[in-house]
């Protein structure tokens, strides 16, 4: 029987401890938003994404390994449905501008399917650039850094806020009453006149 010398079992154990854990690689499979994009300033926003985890080493995810979750939308709600083999297996919630999932909940033998859902509703910010964030995923080792080649994003472009209307009031004129045309002072005297006038034709007729 072969025995391992001391010191080559050690060094082998400090060279085990050295290499990186290889990861999984997140895919998004699918996105869906509510109300359809282009995002509005100012208005409420849901962001379903779905993600499929391809393993990439001896399991799905890296345990010691964790993915951060970010979001350019304001008083954000969080949703992180993980689901094996097509079932859920683990939920949980958050709120903010980030999110995080500890790799042991995706982490796997790989003959398993294990997929990611992210659900996020939260409000456009009236400020927002154009194309906004909506959802980034970055894979964080064990260093507390991004892996690299592990960013994903997802982002839309914004819209001006929705402006109402204007209604223009219709002004309607002032009735004014009709006025009767000022008569001249002497149209009372001749209008006299012409009665005595006509008075006197007809008495000299009947004579």
């Amino acid at each position: 029987m072969m025995r391992i010398h001391p010191i080559t079992l050690l060094v082998f154990l400090i060279l085990l401890a050295l290499t990186p854990a290889v990861s999984g690689t997140l895919v998004l499979s699918d996105v869906a938003f509510t109300p359809d994009a282009p995002l509005v300033a100012g208005s409420q926003q849901q962001v379903v994404a779905q993600y499929a985890v391809i393993p990439s080493g001896s399991t799905t995810f890296a345990r010691g390994h964790e993915l951060q979750m970010q979001t350019g939308l304001a008083d954000a709600k969080w949703s992180i449905q993980i689901t094996l083999d097509g079932r859920n297996a683990a939920y949980q919630t958050a709120s903010g501008n980030a999110a995080f999932v500890n790799g042991e909940l995706l982490s796997y033998s790989t003959n398993h399917d294990v997929g990611l859902i992210v659900s996020i509703d939260g409000v456009v910010p009236m400020d927002a650039p154009t194309p906004l964030m909506v959802l980034q995923i970055d894979e964080i080792d064990n260093s507390g850094s991004i892996v690299p080649g592990s960013t994903l994003t997802i982002s839309q472009p914004v819209a001006g806020p929705v402006t109402e209307p204007t209604t223009v009031p219709t002004l309607t004129p002032p009735i004014v009453p009709p006025t009767t045309a000022p008569r001249a002072p002497g149209f009372f005297w001749a209008v006299a006149v012409a009665a005595c006038c006509g008075a006197a034709l007809a008495v000299m007729r009947r004579q």
